[in-house]
């Protein structure tokens, strides 16, 4: 935690009544777009994005929005491509994670390789290039301190760069410990955005057992003040940890770039879920764990604790709530309120007063199933409105439409809603540790008066069992939803089903022609009406695009830009490339070709298998793990890749025998979903057969243990 702690300011939850209207900080709708100065200053929370879009979430409340309307419902599908820049080559591999920010008319973006590329506005043509001597990083955006005319990145071994904006030259560079034993030590200093504002830098550090948010010094990177989101012995909170030993206090990193509200003199971070060995294991930390799955304000000046809200206590789901927190001024009761709006992957958002943490809207503690072996905390915090999304899993009996609800429960599975608790048999919820509304960038919409998100059904089986987070099931379908609400009512305005889950990167421009602008994992861009999310426009960039869009204006001229990199998550097999695009009406670059998009069914272990080169032809062995050779491992087993071959090719018109050896002990089942055209419950030693007629993709999972899935590609 900060060296020095002030008095807490108590959370409470103040139930008040729907807003008439709300507009954004820094002007009401229909004002001056910006009053308070120009987007590139950096003086105000909430001001709209202008020529310049100056950082990641275009302004320091993250709200993604600029006052440019030139671009409108009458001339959006007039939108061409003005150029296109591959910025490292032609790269086709890669971590791409980096959104664009435009200051001057100059682009600045960070590669999947670590690399930071200054693009001209107008013509697409590379200005300079800074090559990292460190290798490969994974990163979110560089900040830009216009007043001090220098451009900042991180490189690996926690490094932070000072570059030259107008050159690229290193002005210098601050190395931070990475030794966790040592007593400056921080936290991995990595992909997280960094954030500039009056000659300091707001620097987040993630995917560590222990992490600080930290400010230093723009001039020279030296620290100026940090706050730790697991606490020390004698620190706020250390008390909510149940007596857990040290090593079991670990996680609640910073991973996503904060809010600044240089009016309050706050800054907003948002902390990560609980590590403590395991993220699903809440059995040696008894208690609510802060400030793991919180959003902490902090003394913009001294870094002092001022108040937090817990969304998740004592995360057993990796629930964390991590988008960047967005301010906005909004109308309530006829009393305008200075709120900050948190929440995500739960699918609800939490809207806060954000001078104390009160909740205008009212946020009820609500019991919740416990499971006294997890040390369960007996309530969970959620909106009175409910969530923008479902939180529960949805049956659906097998052979009725396909693919059915996005939230629809993969069978044999035992199913859960959102905080029901695990132990050693996986429990199936939505929306999933990596669905709901992820680390993309949401948007709030001074001219609508929405906050919009993308979001993801990627649901979870969670169990002591898995390695990681929780298993996302194989066969399940993952897909998506744009979502507007109101945040003067925290209801839900408008909600568009979208093929593919939104939550990872994929942020959100709106404008003040109200366009919603986002990019998808199969690369192409779309603008929709922010009224109703009808599609207006779509442009294919070549590859996944895991970023926010950006606007800006050069001689009177308005852009959007975007960078389509990709990424794996949660796409494994998402389209890999480097393109920098911008577009604008009338513009005559064409659409790069349509790469192979990526599956939205989580995929089975292994690779595929032609049936009649198995050991026993056209069969599946059930309950047993394939050896190298693809014959039946020696063990009965429910791991996931406990069918043999987990992914067979047969030409149609093949029958296929499912076989539960005489060796194992216990019943398996061959449940074909979610056509359901077969459902085999075999004893040991019996089998079963059936003739695949039509081409398709047909996965099947084991009542054994669900986890184990295997797929049958008819051909």
């Amino acid at each position: 935690m900060h060296k020095k702690l002030t008095t807490a300011v108590s959370l409470t939850a103040v139930a008040l009544a729907s807003a008439a209207f709300l507009h954004g900080c820094g002007g009401s709708n229909g004002g001056p777009a910006n009053a308070a100065g120009a987007a590139a200053d950096l003086q105000n929370c909430c001001t709209a994005g202008d020529k310049d879009f100056p950082k990641v979430g275009g302004n320091l409340g993250n709200q993604n929005y600029t006052a440019l309307a030139q671009i409108g419902k009458q001339n959006v599908a007039n939108l061409g491509g003005a150029w296109t820049n591959r910025i490292e080559g032609g790269l086709n591999t890669g971590t791409n994670q980096s959104t664009t920010v435009v200051v001057d008319g100059v682009i600045y973006i960070e590669s999947a390789l670590g690399n930071v590329i200054a693009v001209d506005g107008k013509t697409g043509a590379t200005k300079w290039k800074w090559t990292t001597p460190y290798g490969v990083i994974t990163r979110r955006g560089v900040a830009v301190a216009k007043d001090l005319g220098l451009v900042y990145t991180v490189a690996n071994g926690n490094r932070l760069v000072a570059l030259n904006k107008d050159t690229g030259a290193v002005a210098w560079i601050k190395q931070y410990p990475s030794d966790a034993a040592d007593p400056n030590y921080l936290g991995s200093v990595q992909k997280v955005a960094i954030v500039y504002h009056n000659r300091r830098l707001h620097v987040g550090t993630n995917d560590g057992n222990r992490g600080a948010a930290f400010a230093a010094d723009a001039t020279n990177g030296n620290v100026l003040n940090y706050f730790w989101g697991i606490p020390r012995q004698g620190e706020r909170g250390y008390e909510t940890w149940g007596g857990a030993e040290e090593a079991k206090r670990t996680g609640a990193t910073p991973w996503i770039h904060p809010a600044v509200d240089p009016e309050l003199n706050l800054v907003y971070w948002t902390f990560g879920n609980v590590r403590g060995g395991s993220s699903q294991d809440g059995s040696e930390r008894p208690g609510q764990n802060l400030f793991s799955n919180s959003i902490v304000a902090l003394d913009l000046t001294t870094g002092a604790y001022k108040w937090h809200f817990q969304s998740v206590h004592h995360d057993i789901w990796d629930m964390d709530n991590v988008m960047s927190p967005v301010l906005a001024d909004v109308q309530i009761e006829g009393r305008e309120r200075k709120v900050v709006i948190y929440g995500s992957k739960t699918g609800m958002y939490y809207i806060l007063d954000r001078k104390d943490g009160s909740a205008p809207l009212g946020i009820e503690e609500r019991p919740v199933k416990q499971d006294a072996r997890q040390a369960t905390w007996p309530t969970q915090p959620y909106p009175k409105q409910g969530g923008f999304t479902e939180l529960c899993v949805v049956q659906q009996p097998l052979g009725t439409e396909v693919p059915g609800d996005p939230n629809r429960a993969v069978p044999n599975y035992q199913t859960g809603c959102l905080f029901d608790p695990h132990w050693d048999i996986p429990i199936l919820s939505m929306p999933g540790h990596g669905g709901g509304a992820n680390w993309n960038h949401q948007s709030f919409s001074r001219s609508t008066g929405l906050v919009y998100t993308g979001m993801g059904y990627v649901g979870a089986a969670h169990s002591l069992s898995e390695s990681s987070n929780g298993l996302r099931p194989p066969g399940s379908y993952v897909t998506g939803a744009v979502v507007a609400v109101d945040p003067s009512t925290n209801l839900v305005r408008w909600k568009k089903q979208m093929p593919y889950s939104l939550a990872h990167g994929n942020g959100i421009l709106t404008t003040a022609s109200n366009l919603l602008f986002i990019g998808q994992p199969d690369g192409n861009l779309l603008a929709m009406e922010a009224e109703n999310g009808r599609e207006l426009w779509r442009f294919q960039t070549g590859a996944a695009i895991s970023a926010s869009p950006v606007t800006y204006q050069i001689d009177g001229e308005q852009y959007v830009a975007v960078y389509a990199g990709g990424t794996s998550i949660p796409y494994s097999d998402a389209p890999r490339g480097d393109y920098l695009w911008a577009f604008k009406v009338g513009g005559t670059v064409a659409p790069a070709p349509a790469p192979i998009p990526p599956q939205v069914r989580r995929p089975v272990s292994g690779n595929p298998v032609e049936g009649a080169a198995l050991p026993t032809p056209n069969t599946v062995i059930l309950g047993r793990i394939p050896t190298a050779t693809n014959a039946p491992g020696a063990v009965e087993s429910g791991a996931v890749n406990a069918v043999t071959p987990t992914w067979m090719r047969v030409p149609a018109n093949t029958t296929v025998t499912f076989t539960n050896p005489a060796g194992n002990t216990g019943v398996h089942c061959a449940t074909q979903f979610f056509e359901g055209r077969f459902n085999f419950r075999l004893a040991p030693g019996q089998s079963a057969q059936h003739t695949f007629d039509k081409p398709g993709e047909y996965f099947y999972n084991d009542c054994y243990s669900p986890r184990s899935t295997g797929k049958v590609v008819v051909y």
